[in-house]
């Protein structure tokens, strides 16, 4: 630890304040739903359930004992529990004395990386005696309060920051799926139609097998052929992601042989659009690329070749991913339970509209246009994110570095709190030991 300002002194987070870890209690999830009722049960993230029976009683620092978490940090370390509560085994309890603000332990720890304390990889724990170990930085108590105070006010001015930015990227749903709308309806091309002096009822609306040159699903082989020296990729539902084929997930191929013979109908090519069949979701939607010079799909999938002197294969993409197809057969969709699925012959039916061919190009300009706006947006709030993940970090250790607050020389120094500390905790053991010996008389 880097040296501390004047007053403070370099302590532990076991000597610093009071381990309650007896007070917790593991209970079964048959026995909690039996319980059920109104003081909340704490494992060691958060709140987990609600129980009519309470364990600890007013304010503890809960720090997670196990889990991921402890590493990957996705959730605080730590959190303080009010009021009457029950917790488990997953979770140290911790109680300040001495008035310190149990907000100080809390968000000291939670400012920590904590890996050189945590055992395990596959399940990792921060044990008693390592939690016990962790260096505390320790404030004089009037500056813990002053740096208390500080931290409410500038990391809720973060955490707003924060949600702002959480909000965006539904934002730019609803924005690309409102170009979307305006595409394949004609309002976002109004403006050309006008300067080429046409009118939308230049556009013909046309069923997907009359507008195509083909509309078909695919089909599974028997006997699983895959990965067998194959070479054709055969793809199934999970290959559409985020619009777009990905091999990220159990890539499968198969020969030539049976891609041509047994899958000859479900022969997939360069251009194709894809879409599926069977969700929920329902109507992902891909473009197939050049990287194969043929492919293949499954019966989950159905493709759709257009003619690109007629329709174009980018502007019929944007069509489906709209996504007016799938929301006109939902009341008729039938599955197993969990399931829904859109016929072949319902996707042959649909209704496509065709604008121009210059029409089109000039709709999937636009749209790729304002696609990219978005995706630049995305990209700068991602950026944005990570920008103030690391700030809240900063600031927190800013803050254990006696940097964010002034010090004042009035201010007792924390070696004085540290007595009180002491005295508090041995009056705590006394009281534990008192209420041990009247527990043992009972008892007799």
């Amino acid at each position: 630890m880097s040296e501390l300002p004047k007053g403070w002194v370099e302590t532990t987070i076991g000597v610093a304040v009071l381990n309650v870890n007896n007070l917790r209690e593991p209970i079964s999830l048959k026995k909690r739903s039996e319980i059920q009722g109104q003081y909340p049960y704490y494992g060691a993230t958060g709140q987990i359930d609600s129980l009519n029976d309470f364990t600890h009683e007013g304010d503890h620092i809960l720090v997670g004992e196990d889990g991921a978490n402890l590493l990957s940090k996705s959730k605080p370390l730590a959190f303080i529990a009010k009021g009457k509560y029950w917790v488990n085994n997953h979770a140290h309890s911790l109680r300040s004395l001495a008035n310190m603000p149990s907000l100080y332990i809390c968000l000291y720890i939670d400012s920590l990386d904590l890996t050189p304390w945590v055992t395990g990889s596959a399940q990792p724990k921060l044990t008693r005696g390592n939690l016990d170990k962790i260096p505390l930085p320790l404030a004089p108590l009037a500056e813990q309060k002053r740096i208390v105070e500080k931290l409410d006010q500038v990391l809720a001015q973060v955490d707003t920051i924060k949600a702002r930015l959480d909000g965006i990227p539904a934002i730019l749903k609803r924005f690309r799926q409102s170009v979307l709308a305006a595409a394949v309806s004609g309002k976002l091309s109004e403006g050309w139609r006008k300067k080429t002096h046409l009118s939308l009822s230049s556009w013909s609306f046309e069923a997907a097998e009359k507008a195509c040159t083909k509309v078909q699903s695919g089909s599974t082989p028997r006997n699983n052929p895959f990965d067998q020296g194959g070479t054709i990729p055969f793809l199934k539902v999970y290959n559409i992601v985020e619009q777009e084929i990905s091999f990220d997930y159990k890539p499968q191929f198969v020969t030539k042989d049976v891609h041509s013979g047994a899958l000859g109908r479900s022969i997939a090519l360069p251009n194709d659009v894809l879409m599926n069949i069977v969700g929920p979701p329902l109507g992902k939607v891909a473009i197939l690329t050049d990287q194969f010079p043929e492919w293949n799909i499954n019966q989950a999938i159905t493709l759709f070749r257009t003619d690109e002197n007629t329709l174009s294969h980018k502007f019929l993409y944007y069509v489906l991913r709209e996504g007016e197809l799938v929301r006109k057969v939902m009341p008729d969709t039938k599955g197993s339970v969990g399931q829904v699925n859109i016929s072949l012959s319902q996707c042959r039916n649909a209704i496509i509209p065709v604008p121009s061919l210059k029409e089109q190009t000039e709709i999937v300009r636009l749209v790729d246009q304002y696609f990219a706006f978005a995706d630049t947006i995305e990209q700068q709030v991602q950026k944005a994110q990570q920008r103030v993940d690391k700030l809240t970090q900063s600031i927190l250790a800013k803050a254990f570095r006696g940097e964010l607050v002034p010090q004042d020389p009035t201010d007792e120094p924390a070696d004085e709190l540290l007595k009180r500390i002491a005295a508090a905790r041995a009056e705590s053991d006394a009281l534990a030991k008192a209420a041990k010996k009247v527990g043992k008389k009972t008892a007799k």
